[in-house]
Order: C-alpha cells, then sequence, then structure tokens
C-alpha cells in the first residue's frame, strides 16, 4: 500500500479522471477513442470480485477468526485485492458449516451455479480475446500509460495481485470439497489469470453432492 499510495507514476492526474469517467459512461461521446486494453483490463477486474465471491463463500469462510467475508468481497467490488487483502490476513480454516437449506438461498444458490460460472468464463474468455486481438500500437499505448498514469498502474498492480491469490483459493475450495483425487489436474491451469479460475469454477461439483464444508468442519 504503501508503494500505491507514494511510489506509483502520477504524471497524468487529469487524464486519469477523464478515463475514469470514460469508463464508467460519465460522458457522452466525444470523438475519442479509449485504449482497448485498457478497456478489456477495466471490465475484467469487475469480474475479479464475482470469481472471489465463488470461491470464498462458503469454502473460504472463516470459523476461528469470527471474521466475516461478504464485507470485504462488497468492498473488493470497488477496492479489488486492496480490499481483500485484510480478509487474507485474518483469515483462519475451517470454514464453518452449511447446510442443504442454506445452499438453496441467495447468495449461495446464486454463487454455485453452474450457469453464473459458465457465464464469467464467456465473459471473461471474450474480454481477453478482445484485448489481445489489439495491434501492437494499441498496446505500447497502454504500456505508456502504464509508465505514467496512477490510475492504470494501481488497476494493473491489482489484477496481478488477484492473479496471484486465485491458485491457493482455488486449492482451499477443492480441499474442502473432498475433490483432491479428482481435482488436482486443474491446479496448474488456474495459473492462467482469470479462466483457470473460471474454468474451475465451471467444472467443480457442487456442495450439495459433496456435502464437504459440513463434514469438514465437524471433522475438525
Amino acid at each position: 500500500m504503501y508503494y500505491v499510495f507514494l511510489l506509483t507514476p502520477n504524471q497524468t492526474p487529469s487524464r486519469d479522471m477523464y478515463f475514469l469517467e470514460k469508463l464508467l459512461n460519465l460522458k457522452g461521446d466525444d470523438g475519442f477513442e479509449m485504449n482497448k486494453v485498457l478497456v478489456s483490463l477495466w471490465y475484467i477486474m469487475g469480474l475479479w470480485p464475482l470469481v472471489y465471491s465463488m470461491l470464498l463463500l462458503p469454502s473460504g469462510r472463516s470459523s476461528e477468526s469470527k471474521i466475516p467475508v461478504w464485507p470485504f468481497l462488497v468492498l473488493s467490488f470497488f477496492g479489488g485485492a486492496y480490499a481483500l487483502l485484510p480478509y487474507f490476513i485474518l483469515w483462519k480454516p475451517p470454514p464453518p458449516s452449511v447446510d442443504e437449506a442454506e445452499l438453496g438461498r441467495w447468495p449461495l444458490n446464486f454463487l454455485e451455479s453452474k450457469l453464473t460460472a459458465g457465464i464469467l468464463t464467456a465473459a471473461g474468455l471474450g474480454l481477453i480475446t478482445y484485448a489481445g486481438l489489439a495491434d501492437a500500437d494499441v498496446w505500447k499505448e497502454f504500456y505508456q500509460y502504464f509508465r505514467e498514469s496512477k490510475f492504470i498502474h494501481v488497476t494493473c498492480l491489482d489484477f496481478t495481485l488477484l492473479s496471484t491469490f486465485a491458485p491457493f483459493w482455488v486449492y482451499n475450495d477443492i480441499t474442502a470439497r473432498k475433490w483432491s483425487d479428482k481435482g488436482s489436474w486443474i491446479l496448474p491451469l488456474t495459473l492462467i489469470p482469470l479462466l483457470g479460475p473460471a474454468f474451475y469454477l465451471v467444472l467443480r461439483p457442487s456442495l450439495s453432492a459433496s456435502s464437504t464444508i459440513t463434514e469438514a468442519a465437524n471433522e475438525d
């Protein structure tokens, strides 16, 4: 956080504000075409909190520290990894028990849904493809923005942190669902930013089928 607040480049604060307003659709069409890589990154950062919500509820909840995870997940939609880091420090396994009735209620029914995971994966694949098809000049422009802009520099760092922590939380979810014998092969794939964890969410067994969270809590 010291680096984020004090050491990141901040050469273009007025341009950063303009970009933010454009990305939030607060400005009309003024003829300026936003960098495709930046647009893709912006929307990908909106998908990451959903990925972490699907990984942390319920298998990432902490029963030992009694710290609820949902406030950190809500804040992550605005603060990304910077909002989740305090919870990562405070988190202590095992997760609390979950019964069938809870799995049928919001938000777990939404977060456990294969449809949600499928839409998330498709959206992520589309955004990454959109950025990947951009020509070299667009990427050079984005790199220049990265060197000058605090907003873009911090966003890239946020993306890197979320990508780095994701394999651990996938492993934690695999363990909680007792899917290690069949699902361990997917762990190397989770090193692929966003798409790897999203692909796991599509394939993982449902909690109702495995009843693992309740069993794990009772055993501990």
